[in-house]
């Protein structure tokens, strides 16, 4: 939704490129959204897959096929009032991953009760908790990025904003915001992966 500069869009409501590309994926099958859409999360997808994990190149590559098929059927469940569209995306790639890593999983290890959980309980307890971890692994990543960089993830990431909305924010070039974009993930990947 466009709105006029001397109008706010309703509360709570999100009114960022992603949101209208899923709302559009959502509502018309827009191939054009989901392909513009797909260039910018799938490379950040498979950096998710890589991250934290041992994951093998040709399953993140699965992965991220897995992500992005799911996005596209599910684009109309998103909800810009709940979730930025980065949030809903990460949320679909984090369970895809778990639900890879257990049908990878030899099942040569005991069970423990996080695999024993009805699907109920990991919907609404397990995510909530895992959400908060990955939060504070997010801060404290973020924490040991300079402070520029740090504060333009944050609003590209944490705040759903495009790179044209926090150049225009922050009074920085376009070009300057995605190099800092650049920088800070490679950056991150480093932490990630040490």
């Amino acid at each position: 939704m466009t709105v006029a500069n001397d109008e706010a869009p309703p509360t709570g409501v999100r009114d960022d490129e992603w949101s209208h590309c899923l709302v559009r994926i959502g509502a018309e099958q827009d191939r054009q959204a989901f392909a513009s859409l797909f260039r910018h999360f799938a490379p950040l997808v498979k950096s998710f897959a890589h991250a934290g994990s041992a994951m093998a190149a040709a399953h993140a590559d699965e992965l991220v096929q897995e992500v992005m098929l799911k996005v596209w059927q599910k684009a109309e469940r998103f909800d810009a009032s709940k979730a930025s569209a980065s949030t809903w995306i990460y949320t679909i790639a984090r369970n895809c991953r778990t639900d890879m890593f257990r049908r990878l999983q030899k099942f040569d290890t005991p069970l423990n009760a996080g695999d024993v959980w009805s699907e109920e309980t990991e919907d609404s307890l397990f995510a909530a908790v895992q959400q908060k971890r990955d939060a504070q692994q997010v801060k404290m990543l973020l924490s040991q990025l300079p402070h520029d960089q740090a504060q333009i993830l944050a609003k590209i990431y944490m705040e759903g904003k495009s790179h044209s909305e926090v150049a225009e924010d922050l009074d920085l070039p376009l070009g300057t915001v995605k190099s800092r974009v650049r920088l800070a993930m490679k950056k991150l990947q480093i932490q990630v992966e040490k």
